[in-house]
C-alpha cells in the first residue's frame, strides 16, 4: 500500500504517513462500526484522503491531487500478509514490539477486543486511573516515534505472538467471568477468542504455546453450560454439574494437550504457562467427580508453573490445591503471605474466606465475604458469595 501511494503522490514521507494514519483509524472504527467487507479497499481507500488532505494542507495540488481517484479502486488487492484473519491480523499490527509487553496488550485490549479501561485495569489488578495513563502513554509514543501500522509478515508473527496470546487470554477470562453487573458471564467474548485461538492455530501448529492456549479456552468453555444457576448464581468447579459439560470440547480439549505431551516427549520446549495450565485443566474435566480429581498432580503442575509465572494470582491459586491436599492451614498460611499484593482482588479474599470457613472461625470468614463483595460487581459470583456468607450462622 505505501508503494502504491508512492508512486501515486510522489513522496514517499506522505505515503507512510498516510497508511499510518489509516490503520489507526482501522484500529479505533472497526471494534465498533466492524470489519468492512474489504478491508484491503478500505484502508488503501482511507490512507489515499489522508495522502490528499497532506497535500491539501502543504498546497500541493494539480497533477498530485488529480491522481488521488476516491470513487475507484484501480490498484490489485492488498496483501494480508502472513494472517489472513483480518480481526487477528489487526491484534498483530497493534501488539508492536516498539511498545513494552503490558502497554501493547493494553492498547490492543482497548483498541480491538472492545473492553473498557476499567475491565483491562481489573485484569491487571491496577487502578482504573493507571491503566488510563499507560494506554495514553502507549498512543503517544506510537505518534512520537512515528511507529508505522503495517501487515505482519512471517517474522513479524513470531515476534509477536506471545502478545497476542496474552491479549485472547485476557479477552476469555473477561468473558469467562465478567468484571461487570450487566452480564456474569460473556459468551461472545470468549467464543472470539477461541475463534482467533483456533486461527492462531492453524497459523503456528507448531507452537506449544499456541496449542496450549486454545486448549485451555476450549476446555474451560466446556464447562459453562454448568457454571450458572437457575438462579443466576455462580456455581463452583466443585459443585458442578459433570454432566452439563460438552463433552465434545471436552474430548477436543484433550486433544490438544496430548500434542502438547508429544511435542515435549519428542524434544521440544519445555512447556510454557499456557500449556501448564491446559494440562490442569485437562485433570480436572478427566475427573468423573469432584472427589476423583488428581489434586496431586494438579499441585505438581503448580509447582512448575511457578517457577515459569511467579506471580501472586498463580500463588494464590496454587494455595488451593494445597489446600485439597494438606488442609486448609497451611493453605491459609501461603494465602497470608499475598495480602500485600492482592489486597485488592477479591478472589484472594473469597479464596481465604472459604478457607477461614473451614477452620471453624466464622467471624473473620464473615469478614473476609464482606470484603470480596465489596470488591466484586458480578452479579451472579456476588450471588455466591452472600451464600456462602449467609450460611455461616
Amino acid at each position: 500500500m505505501v508503494a502504491g501511494l508512492a508512486r501515486r503522490f510522489g513522496d514517499l514521507d506522505i505515503a507512510e504517513d498516510a497508511a499510518a494514519e489509516a490503520f489507526e483509524m482501522a484500529v479505533r472504527r472497526w471494534p465498533t462500526d466492524g470489519v468492512p467487507p474489504n478491508p484491503g479497499g478500505w484502508l488503501a481507500t482511507t490512507a489515499r484522503r489522508k495522502a490528499l488532505d497532506r497535500l491539501r494542507r502543504e498546497s500541493h495540488r494539480g497533477a498530485k491531487e488529480g491522481a488521488a481517484d476516491m470513487l475507484s479502486d484501480d490498484e490489485p488487492a492488498e496483501t494480508v500478509g502472513a494472517v489472513e484473519d483480518d480481526r487477528l491480523r489487526l491484534v498483530f499490527i497493534c501488539c508492536h514490539p516498539a511498545l513494552a509487553m503490558p502497554a501493547r496488550v493494553a492498547l490492543t485490549l482497548r483498541m480491538l477486543g472492545g473492553l473498557t479501561v476499567a475491565e483491562i485495569a481489573r485484569a491487571f489488578l491496577v487502578p482504573e486511573a493507571t491503566m488510563a495513563q499507560r494506554i495514553t502513554r502507549a498512543k503517544a509514543k506510537i505518534r512520537a516515534a512515528n511507529i508505522a501500522y503495517r501487515v505482519p509478515s512471517a517474522d513479524d508473527v513470531r515476534a509477536r505472538v506471545a502478545g497476542v496470546l496474552t491479549v485472547l487470554f485476557l479477552i476469555f477470562n473477561e468473558g469467562y467471568l465478567s468484571g461487570g453487573t450487566d452480564d456474569p458471564l460473556r459468551p461472545a467474548l470468549t467464543g472470539e477468542a477461541i475463534r482467533l485461538g483456533r486461527v492462531l492455530h492453524a497459523l503456528l501448529p507448531d507452537d506449544g504455546e499456541v496449542t496450549g492456549l486454545l486448549a485451555l479456552m476450549i476446555l474451560t468453555e466446556a464447562r459453562r453450560g454448568a457454571r450458572l444457576s437457575r438462579s443466576g448464581e455462580l456455581v463452583t468447579l466443585t459443585e458442578q454439574d459433570r454432566g452439563a459439560w460438552d463433552r465434545a470440547l471436552v474430548g477436543e480439549g484433550h486433544a490438544l494437550v496430548r500434542e502438547c505431551l508429544v511435542a515435549v516427549a519428542a524434544g521440544g520446549p519445555a512447556p510454557g504457562r499456557y500449556q501448564l495450565l491446559a494440562a490442569m485443566g485437562a485433570v480436572h474435566t478427566a475427573a468423573p467427580t469432584a472427589g476423583d480429581t488428581d489434586w496431586a498432580q494438579i499441585l505438581a503442575l503448580y509447582d512448575r508453573l511457578v517457577v515459569v509465572d511467579p506471580s501472586p494470582i498463580v500463588r494464590l491459586n496454587r494455595a488451593v490445591a494445597v489446600a485439597e491436599l494438606d488442609g486448609a492451614q497451611p493453605a491459609l498460611a501461603e494465602l497470608d503471605r499475598l495480602n500485600a499484593d492482592l489486597a485488592d482482588y477479591h478472589a484472594f479474599h473469597a479464596a481465604r474466606a472459604d478457607l477461614l470457613r473451614r477452620l471453624g472461625r466464622s467471624a473473620d470468614a464473615r469478614a473476609a465475604y464482606e470484603r470480596a463483595l465489596h470488591l466484586t460487581e458480578n452479579t451472579a459470583e456476588r450471588a455466591h458469595l452472600r451464600r456462602r456468607r449467609d450460611q455461616l450462622g
